[in-house]
């Protein structure tokens, strides 16, 4: 969309947040692995926004490096005297700007950028609205202000659900707190809004009202309920990770992944996976995943930080960890952990082994049971296999140390040396066996049982 006018905007995340029951902001609590206010801000950014505000109450040392890491600044509502009074804490930080301002909710992390396109399209319409409100008709109405609306979106009255009397009450489309307001108007509406509620506090939604006694109309657009979900508690934090997810398990069908039970596939906000890969039940992606074209992961499979190539396959039951890099027709197995490793084109882990810190050549094979040995209690130490060694069952490869391409290592051997290409290691105690020891041992045994 090409805009004529500059965007900036304000955040309010002042709420205390009691319900959470948490020493952790409300607001960076996460959704997919990421604060619920990053989710927003980084919907804002599409925009390309000149000024993102952030308004706190208590936290400022929590939410700061966050919202300063993602390019904005945050200001303090102290005390906290109503949604007005905390919009107008913005004021200073854009004193200098010029343009269109809209007005979202940190705790409101479901926002879309389309959503707030249409908002400043609507208050750049030819019929210039003061404000425009985003509405929504929840299943509950609960507590939320009303507002009443002409047929054409232009809006007769808003009222606080506190304020409002019982045929107000009895209305569906309800307020989402959402705004956009120009800059040469919003300031000075804010300073009028008064007190003289229920609640005795500054209410934003007033400025619609008091535009209207101006003789200027405010128009709403109107929403799903469920990209407007405030999350206040625990539970509401759930029933916005559900919706989450259930929005990104059919944009990666749609997409043309396989998810067998989708349900029960947990996504994080950055997952990113290519086409005709299939995905079986109970599989959770962590932050920084990518996946090539034809994975298979398989069944109760966790999967964070890793990259997979095309055609690999994961799982059952395997573990990811960050730096795991798994190459093309690779294969990493049931109960098998990889952490900050490499696997080459077509290297096998199959079974119950731990791959960490470690480069596994192309078409390796490394057999069940098999560890490296990465941390001596103080640092960690690479392994390196080369390609086509074969490395044998229960084996421990005790960093730092080199298996040479071609290589073998026979079964349940500890390898603390280099082993050159084409080498067979053993590294094992001889076995010895004594005739008849066993059943004499059973004899004796079984006599001081029966005394």
């Amino acid at each position: 969309m090409t805009r004529s006018r500059s965007v900036a905007a304000i955040v309010l995340a002042a709420g205390k947040g009691t319900r959470m029951k948490s020493d952790l902001h409300k607001v960076l609590h996460p959704i997919a692995g990421q604060p619920m206010l990053s989710h927003l801000l980084a919907s804002v950014d599409t925009l390309a926004p000149e000024h993102k505000v952030v308004v706190v109450g208590a936290g400022r040392e929590q939410v700061e490096p966050l919202v300063a890491s993602q390019g904005g600044s945050v200001v303090v509502q102290d005390p906290q005297h109503g949604t007005a009074h905390a919009v107008l804490q913005a004021r200073e930080s854009l004193a200098s700007f010029s343009g269109d301002i809209l007005i979202l909710y940190g705790d409101t992390p479901l926002v879309s950028t389309a959503t707030m396109e249409r908002m400043l399209a609507r208050l750049n319409a030819a019929d210039a609205p003061a404000v425009v409100v985003v509405a929504s008709r929840p299943s509950d109405p609960a507590a939320y202000g009303r507002i009443l609306a002409d047929a054409d979106g232009t809006i007769v009255k808003m009222v606080e659900h506190k304020d409002a009397t019982e045929a107000e009450k009895a209305v569906d489309l309800c307020n989402s707190g959402l705004m956009a307001v120009r800059s040469e108007e919003l300031w000075s509406l804010l300073d009028r809004v008064g007190n003289d509620n229920a609640a005795r506090e500054y209410y934003l939604p007033d400025i619609v009202m008091l535009a209207a006694s101006d003789g200027r109309r405010s128009a709403m657009i109107e929403t799903g309920a469920d990209e407007v979900a405030g999350i206040n508690s625990r539970a509401e934090l759930a029933a916005v990770e559900a919706l989450w997810q259930q929005g990104r398990r059919a944009r990666a069908m749609a997409d043309g992944v396989s998810l067998v039970a989708p349900e029960t596939v947990w996504f994080a906000f950055d997952t990113e996976i290519a086409r005709d890969t299939r995905i079986e039940p109970n599989v959770v992606f962590g932050p920084g995943v990518r996946i090539g074209e034809g994975v298979r992961i398989r069944a109760f499979s966790h999967i964070e930080g890793a990259s997979i190539g095309a055609g690999a396959e994961i799982g059952p039951y395997a573990r990811l960890r960050p730096g795991a890099e798994i190459g093309e027709q690779a294969k990493v197995g049931n109960f098998v952990e990889v952490k900050k490793a490499r696997l080459g084109k077509g290297a096998k882990v199959s079974h119950l082994s731990y791959i960490g810190d470690a480069d596994v050549g192309a078409s390796a094979n490394v057999g069940a049971g098999t560890i490296t040995c990465n941390y001596d209690g103080f640092l960690k130490y690479r392994t390196n296999i080369g390609a086509g060694a074969f490395i044998g069952s229960n084996s421990a490869l005790v960093a730092p140390v080199s298996i040479g391409a071609g290589a073998m290592v026979a079964a349940g051997s500890v390898i603390t040396r280099d082993v050159e290409a084409d080498a067979l290691a053993i590294a094992r105690g001889a076995q010895e066996a004594k005739p008849g020891r066993a059943k004499r041992f059973r004899e004796v045994m079984q006599a001081r049982k029966g005394r």
